[in-house]
């Protein structure tokens, strides 16, 4: 009997040195999330004495601690970026506006001649249709990014899609004197999407390699086991890597001095829609080449002999 009792306090011995061990080291782990509350001290919970309940409670906590940083981060983000755009626009409408009101003074004058006048009211025109454009599109992107954004998915032929798209752009290539490079191919390409939207990001796509190509721009159709593809570059030696984290932004032009007759808004509106679609839009740098890549999950797609 007396063995049985030695057993038994030297086994009520350990679960009470266990138990005030543990409690020792939830007071450690409380100290620890005290001082990130309230000191700022930016470190993930440690742990000196080791428990399979409280490492499975220290693994959680660290896991929401990096959920935070990251949202933190992502916040931060949006809210510089959201400052920039706001700059962005300021600058975008006064610069056409205070044109505007600078040639309207002119036409003012009774001393203005009539030639000079139709000259005038081409400028205030164009300044006109400038910020009708950059309106329409700055309402359009607002809409796009709402959740209850309607779109229309079918099947959607990408090859005759393309085709279709760059018909549209004939004059365009025509007066900048450039023969794009199509790669298109005979199997036909289905994917399920919005044939309106799809429409408009290979137009925003195009009209941004139009703008800023200094030589060709050609455009690839392809499929991979992966994913479809679908790639439109350009050269772009004025383009530099660390451009490509910014080029999806709201207003955002490598242009700094914002010269450029562009919103700003075309890549960010081709973003928004193949993510609406749940596609995806990025940017890469090669050899001086911008490309820019549409691609759709394999299991959205279809292909046909």
């Amino acid at each position: 009997m007396i063995y049985v009792a030695i057993i038994s306090v030297l086994i009520t011995v350990m679960i009470l040195i266990r138990f005030l061990f543990l409690k020792k080291e939830i007071r450690r782990v409380t100290e620890q999330l005290q001082e990130r509350s309230t000191l700022g001290i930016d470190r993930k919970i440690s742990l000196a004495f080791f428990d399979n309940d409280l490492e499975k409670l220290a693994e959680e906590i660290n896991v929401q601690i990096d959920e935070t940083k990251k949202a933190d981060a992502q916040k931060r983000r949006t809210e510089n970026e959201l400052k920039q755009a706001i700059s962005n626009i300021s600058h975008d409408i006064r610069t056409p506006m205070t044109s505007i009101l600078g040639y309207i003074q002119f036409l003012e004058d009774d001393n203005t001649p009539s030639e000079k006048r139709r000259e005038y009211i081409l400028i205030v025109k164009n300044g006109a249709l400038r910020l009708k454009v950059l309106l329409e599109e700055f309402f359009e992107l607002t809409v796009i990014e709402s959740a209850d954004y309607p779109l229309k998915v079918e099947s959607v032929q990408l090859n005759d899609l393309v085709l279709e798209v760059l018909v549209g752009f004939y004059e365009e290539f025509n007066r900048r004197n450039i023969e794009p490079t199509i790669h298109i191919p005979e199997q036909e390409i289905i994917v399920k999407a919005d044939s309106s939207a799809v429409k408009r990001v290979i137009e925003n796509l195009i009209t941004n390699a139009l703008k800023h190509s200094t030589g060709n721009v050609t455009i690839t159709l392809r499929s991979t086991l992966s994913s479809v593809e679908l790639i439109i570059s350009n050269p772009a030696s004025q383009l530099k890597t660390e451009d490509l984290f910014f080029l999806f932004d709201r207003f955002y032009k490598v242009d700094q001095s914002r010269k450029g007759k562009g919103t700003g808004l075309g890549l960010s509106i081709a973003k928004s829609l193949m993510e609406k679609m749940n596609g995806s839009l990025t940017a890469e740098l090669k050899e001086n080449q911008l490309l820019m890549i549409c691609r759709w999950d394999p299991h959205e797609t279809k292909y046909m002999n």
